[in-house]
Formats: structure tokens, sequence, C-alpha cells
């Protein structure tokens, strides 16, 4: 009937000050990622597709991290990881839903500093608003049945032993752990799955940017080639963080002597991707920066 998120309890000593420290990541996300999207609706220099999609991305950043850190906090706060089954079967839902979302998406953005910069006389036809709302829509409806069947087949395992899930959100591996049976099938299904969602998107935006650095490297100008490369560099950071935490997660062999690792690297993709969000782009954008200045006193 109900599962037990163990969290932090193996730090006890830590758990106001771990609070204490969620709680703050999670007002600057809120509020970083809302000025962003705020920023990208009101000021007139960012109504292109570019900032179109960051302000999408924001949103989703957003409603991500509020799938589990509420939830983290409120574990904290009263000491106890109980949730139900029905509460745990949700949570993993939106998670996988959202989380495929952002892959897809981080890859049109890729798609878009693509046209920009390879083809920027076409760009305006390619990234037309029919297009670009075309793209974000298939990026948030895309995963959502196959993450559907992907949760009621998790679900639908017998869990006969403890129903103490080692981790601070119900995701695929803890739980898998504590299914009974042979359970080999259904870790090739969550590796293909893995593979689908996370690995392909990742190989179209390396795709993009291997054309992207060879047109840039063919620029004559070295400014020329530093503004191509800026605008760029904040979707990298990003990707990175987000796809070399998730990877390791959901891609490595699985293993109960690394369990600590785990939700470090989940804590990565889930809360302070979201946080660094944010502050990337406002700090490597000069477009940004300015349009912040305008509405922060």
């Amino acid at each position: 009937m109900e599962f037990v998120l163990l969290g932090f309890t193996d730090i006890p000593q830590y758990q106001w000050f771990l609070f204490g420290i969620f709680l703050v990541i999670y007002v600057i996300i809120l509020l970083g990622n809302g000025i962003i999207i705020l920023i990208t609706r009101v000021d007139a220099t960012l109504q292109t597709p570019m900032y179109f999609f960051l302000g999408n991305f924001s949103f989703l950043e957003i409603c991500y991290v509020s799938v589990t850190l509420p939830r983290m906090l409120m574990d904290l706060w009263t000491q106890r990881g109980t949730i139900s089954f029905f509460t745990c079967a949700t949570q993993m839902c939106f998670f996988l839903i959202l989380g495929a979302t952002e892959c897809f998406l981080l890859a049109v953005m890729a798609y878009d500093r693509c046209v920009a910069i390879c083809d920027p006389l076409h760009y305006p036809l390619l990234m037309r608003p029919q297009v670009c709302v075309g793209l974000v829509v298939a990026s948030w409806i895309s995963g959502a049945p196959v993450q559907k069947g992907q949760t009621c087949q998790i679900f639908s395992l017998p869990f006969c032993g403890s129903n103490t899930i080692n981790h601070f959100f119900c995701d695929i591996p803890p739980l898998l752990k504590l299914a009974c049976g042979d359970i080999f099938v259904n870790e090739m299904v969550v590796y293909i799955f893995g593979i689908l969602f996370v690995t392909v998107p990742f190989l179209l935006i390396l795709g993009f940017y291997i054309r992207i650095i060879s047109t840039i490297l063919k620029l004559p100008a070295n400014t020329g080639r530093t503004k191509a490369f800026s605008t760029c560099s904040s979707h990298i950071t990003v990707v990175l963080l987000f796809y070399g935490s998730a990877t390791v997660t959901y891609l490595k062999p699985k293993s109960n002597e690394h369990e600590g690792l785990d939700k470090l690297f989940s804590l990565f993709y889930t809360i302070f991707t979201p946080m660094f969000n944010p502050i990337i782009y406002s700090l490597r954008n000069k477009d940004v920066r300015k349009a912040m200045r305008k509405f922060l006193p």
C-alpha cells in the first residue's frame, strides 16, 4: 500500500541543514526561471525563436523540479518518508515525462542554433512561429504515452519484499531493486527507453554542434567566431550538466555499492541543473543580462 523513501536519513544530524539548503535552492529555481520566463515574454528584444525556447525551457525546469523537491522538503520537515503506492507511481510518471521533454527540448534548442549559424538566410522561414510552437508541443507530448506505459509496467511488478526505497523520490533504479522475481526484461526495457529518450536526443545535439563548429571554423573573422560560439556556450553547459549526470545514473550497470553516488548524480539533474539554468544563461548571455537590468532594480 505504501513505500518509505529513505532520502537522507543516513545522515540524521544534517536533516535541518539540508532542509534549509534545499528550500533556498527551490526558491532560487522558482525566482530565477520565473524571471527568465517573464523577460522572454515581455521584452521586445527577446522575441526570437532562441528566447522562445529558453522561456519554455525555464517553465519546464520549474515543473520538473516541482515533481520531486517539494516532496523531499516535506519528508525532511516531518522526518517521515512514507508515500502511497499511487502517489509514488504518479510522481515517477510525471518525472519521466518531464525528463523526456527536457531531452527533446534541449535537442530542439540545439537545432535552432544550428539553423541560425549554418543557414542564416533561411532562418526566418525554417524557424517561423508556427514551426517553433510545433517543436515545443512535440517535445512536451512525444514522451508521454511511452513513459506512462513504462510507469504502468514498473508498478505492475510484484513488490513482496522490503518497501523501503533508498532514494529521495520514486525513481526506476531503486524501485526495480525492490521487485521480486526475474526483472531482466524490465531492466532491458529501461535501457531501451533510456537509449531512446536520452542517447538519441544527445546524438542529435552532438550532430548539430559538429555542423555548427565546422561552419564557425570557416568564418573569416575572429569576431564572428567568438559571437557564434557565445550564442551556444550556455546551451552546451546545460546539456553537459543534465546529460552527464542522467547518463551515469540510468545507463550504468546496477550496483548496491554506489547508492550514495546515485543520489548525488540524481541531485545534479533533478535540482542543481534547474538552479544553474538561469544563472548560466544570465551570466553568459548579454541580451538576457540587459533585459534583466530593465526589470530588476
